[in-house]
């Protein structure tokens, strides 16, 4: 993710304290590139510390703008974006989604910020300071996650191909396929870009992968079993959320959950 991410003062002086009480410390940053030889490895999150979540988030986008968290919530004429404190949860401002649509992803871009709809088919630009929507631009096809990845967005659909955006005008400009150990990977949802690679929630699942947008393999897998115990099996309460801190760290939640975990998330071995 983009450099205004980094060195977020609560969150750095918040995983000393967690650290501490977890026997660990600080992880060191590392390259998120390459593709391993093989099957991809399977990491667990390492959790450092839980927050305050609202349960009655239907968690479509989540996303740090230097120590500023934004949400993006769903469900039609219930959407909307936010802006969180990221240590109580706390909604500090919110606004509707536009003409009752089904808000689905969202990704900040200097001033503005990115909404997707799922079946809408157009993609809002909101003025971030103000939280107003200044455009509306068409968009082929569903819109599920969104991040930004340098000089272009990244967008996923619900099928098993990553979509590229310029993110200034939103056109489409390529594409690229998933595989995970040679076969397709589909059901995309949320998408966090970090280094040059895109994590993504795997819909209605307790996966992550880590994907290598120049070629679309899958490098790494994040089982998120029980991370949050309550999910239990539910088919509506499921992971979908990711927002990097910093270096390996990320904060992660999921729909209608009551909690963020902040998390490590170690390179394999």
């Amino acid at each position: 993710m983009h450099a205004s991410r980094r060195a977020v003062v609560w969150l750095g002086a918040l995983v000393v304290v967690a650290a501490v009480a977890c026997g660990g410390s600080p992880p060191a940053s590392h390259s998120q590139t390459g593709t391993p030889d093989g099957p991809a490895p399977v990491i667990k999150p390492v959790v450092l510390a839980e927050m305050p979540h609202d349960p009655t988030a239907w968690t479509q986008g989540l996303e740090f703008d230097g120590p500023t968290l934004y949400e993006g919530t769903g469900i039609a004429g219930k959407s909307q974006v936010r802006e969180l404190d990221p240590a109580t949860g706390a909604v500090r401002r919110s606004a509707p989604a536009p003409h009752n649509y089904y808000g689905e992803g969202i990704t900040v871009v200097d001033d503005h910020l990115w909404e997707l709809t799922w079946r809408n088919g157009v993609a809002v630009e909101w003025d971030k300071n103000t939280l107003t929507p200044v455009r509306e631009v068409p968009v082929d096809g569903e819109g599920w996650g969104l991040c930004r990845d340098g000089d272009r967005l990244i967008r996923s659909d619900g099928t098993d191909r990553l979509r590229f955006h310029d993110p200034a005008t939103f056109t489409e400009t390529g594409s690229v396929a998933v595989t995970r150990d040679g076969q397709p990977v589909t059901q995309l949802n949320e998408l966090e870009c970090v280094d040059g690679q895109v994590w993504a929630n795997i819909w209605q699942t307790d996966t992550i992968v880590r994907i290598d947008p120049q070629n679309g393999v899958v490098n790494t897998v994040v089982d998120a079993t029980g991370l949050w115990p309550g999910q239990d099996g539910s088919r509506e309460r499921v992971l979908n959320g990711i927002a990097h801190i910093d270096g390996d760290e990320y904060l992660l939640t999921g729909k209608y959950w009551p909690s963020m975990y902040r998390v490590r998330l170690d390179p394999p071995a």
